[in-house]
């Protein structure tokens, strides 16, 4: 199974891209660490203490993820999506099978770092770099939208979550390695598939 790895900041257009892939390319999967968070008294109680928390390896639930990671990896089959509710801080089961999975797609701000606890390094890595102001206003939309913060709030922690991703990854790490790309430009998607499967 081909194993493609989709990185960057908040706002970057990661899940963009990825939806994007499986448009064009159906016998993929997309597993988005987003829908990983930890649950419960702990992604209820940790972030009032711990800044950024959602930003930080501690807010995700690796092992769920992993035992997904495995399964759909041994198997070329997925039993269900998961979906992450910020506010109820739950994640939703939904059943959806898939058979024949050709590929895997890892996208969100833990995929760099999930993709580095891997003996195969056999994978596409894609890293995504957008401009700040670009990515903050996307941020900020859906926060308001979608996880119920004010502008003000969803401001502050986008420039939060923005210094712990660069704090975490030097900006030109993945130079120099024929598997892993930088996209800065307007995403031309032809051209990325004709990378990811030619």
């Amino acid at each position: 199974m081909k194993l493609i790895f989709i990185s960057g900041p908040s706002g970057s257009g990661k899940t963009t891209l990825s939806n994007q892939i499986i448009k064009k390319n159906k016998n993929g999967i997309v597993l988005s660490t987003d829908n990983y968070y930890k649950t419960g008294l702990i992604s209820k109680l940790l972030p009032t203490f711990v800044e950024g928390f959602f930003d930080r390896r501690i807010s995700f639930n690796k092992k769920l993820f992993k035992k997904d990671f495995d399964f759909i990896y041994k198997n070329g089959v997925s039993l269900c999506d998961r979906s992450y509710n910020f506010e109820k801080k739950k994640i939703q089961n939904i059943l959806n099978k898939k058979n024949n999975i050709s590929f895997l797609i890892v996208e969100g701000i833990f995929a760099k770092e999930f993709s580095n606890t891997l003996n195969n390094k056999d994978y596409i890595f894609l890293e995504i770099k957008t401009k700040k102001n670009k990515c903050m206003k996307r941020v900020v939309q859906r926060d308001i939208k979608e996880r119920g913060k004010d502008k003000k709030q969803a401001e502050n922690d986008f420039l939060k979550s923005w210094s712990i991703y660069y704090e975490k990854f030097k900006p030109n790490s993945i130079k120099n390695n024929p598997n892993k790309f930088i996209i800065e430009k307007k995403i031309d998607i032809d051209q990325i598939l004709k990378k990811l499967f030619n």
